[in-house]
């Protein structure tokens, strides 16, 4: 294979019309440098992804490299390959973007610390310690551990290894920040304060890229749940959805502070904006991975709606059954006074009856005594009937509280 022909296919593929054909060639001129045993023989002179021919082809020739031996060695080849052939300007995006990408796609293959340490060895000899070299291997080895949520031993690995020691100055870079606030966040040895500080000094960086952006709405989403989660996770995406609005990552990020903030109907549409937004060209195992991930995220989000909308109608029926019983208390305490009164005044009317008769017919006592004593009687009698009455309103008017609705846990 020659430089030129490599050159004429690819520059014919930017004509082409169809990014599939794009990627096809592209695709297929890679496979047949890593079958010939040779590393891309042209520059990089843009951080375009979607229409230059020469970047995509050779991140689908360094992509099948690292998928075949996914080692820190290779990732150094591959770091120095890109510091001798791509332009300085475009460098610093490929850079990140191929670091982590790559761990992404490889994360089921990590090197244990004694492998570890003896590559660090063998790359820092062979590339006379360059800092650049050690940074892109760092990034590749930190970026398997993010995607596998190891914690701890990413905290571990950014403070102390040798390989993260031999990165220098760019241990100060955000995207290194930003890989310790996702560490710290996880971590059960940290306090969420420091891992908060880590991600607002990534945050607030003026040279924040958009892999910075990525591991810290990342470091928001993985951390266990601490208060402001969801709030901190929705606005950090809002913004990133903001300055990058075709990201399906980012659209991704924002549904799931929607969620953690219940608002289902918004991360619903927002999750199906980023499975409308996730190309379906290029590699079939990220695009699986990712696609995954999201739908994931949609059953998730379908699931608290419905819970919610259940809620809801459940909060209504117990409403309205509080609201029935109270209707039904309120009848039967009337009814109650109601008896009481019929049969108070029935019985206070028959001992009147009764008493009048006996007062009437008996005895010898002159008249104007009698109606005393029948007024008297009377006077008693109704007396009676109105302290029962009374007492019966005092009694069943007193408030019992009804049923409580069940809390959203079903407890009463």
């Amino acid at each position: 294979m020659d430089v030129a022909s490599i050159d004429a296919r690819l520059g014919q593929a930017v004509s082409a019309a169809d990014s599939r054909e794009l990627d096809r060639v592209c695709e297929t001129v890679a496979a047949e440098l890593v079958e010939a045993n040779l590393e891309p023989p042209f520059r990089i002179a843009s951080a375009d992804f979607v229409t230059d021919p020469w970047l995509i082809c050779a991140d689908r020739y360094w992509r099948r490299r690292l998928l075949a031996e996914p080692t820190v060695e290779v990732a150094a080849r591959c770091a120095r390959w890109l510091h001798e052939q791509t332009e300085a300007a475009a460098r610093a995006d490929i850079v990140e973007k191929w670091a982590l990408g790559y761990a992404f796609i490889t994360k089921d293959s990590v090197e244990s610390r004694h492998d570890l340490t003896l590559a660090t060895g063998r790359i820092v000899e062979a590339y006379q310690g360059s800092a650049d070299i050690c940074y892109f291997a760092t990034l590749y080895h930190a970026g398997k551990l993010r995607s596998n949520f190891w914690f701890d031993e990413l905290h571990q690995f950014l403070e102390s290894s040798l390989l993260a020691v031999a990165a220098g100055g760019h241990r100060d870079d955000p995207l290194f920040t930003a890989l310790r606030a996702f560490a710290a966040f996880g971590s059960r040895t940290i306090t969420t304060s420091h891992a908060l500080n880590l991600l607002d000094t990534a945050w607030d960086a003026t040279s924040r890229s958009r892999a910075v952006v990525d591991v810290c709405l990342n470091a928001l989403s993985a951390a266990p749940p601490f208060p402001g989660q969801g709030e901190q996770l929705r606005r950090r995406a809002t913004n990133a959805v903001a300055e990058y609005p075709d990201d399906h990552l980012f659209h991704f990020r924002l549904a799931r502070g929607q969620r953690l903030c219940a608002d289902y109907t918004d991360a619903l549409a927002t999750i199906d904006t980023a499975l409308r937004l996730l190309p379906a060209i290029g590699s079939r195992i990220s695009h699986e991975l990712l696609q995954g991930q999201y739908l994931r995220e949609r059953e998730m989000a379908q699931e608290g709606l419905d819970r919610a909308t259940w809620t809801r109608h459940q909060q209504t029926r117990w409403r309205d059954q509080d609201t029935a019983n109270r209707d039904l208390r309120r009848t039967l305490q009337a009814s109650a006074v109601r008896a009481v009164e019929l049969v108070t005044i029935f019985t206070a009317a028959i001992a009147f009856a009764i008493g009048s008769l006996q007062i009437t017919l008996t005895g010898t006592m002159p008249l104007r005594d009698r109606a005393v004593l029948l007024a008297i009687l009377g006077a008693g009698l109704l007396l009676f009937a109105a302290v029962i009455v009374a007492g019966t309103w005092i009694i069943t008017g007193r408030h019992h509280p009804g049923p409580t609705a069940p809390d959203r846990h079903g407890q009463a």
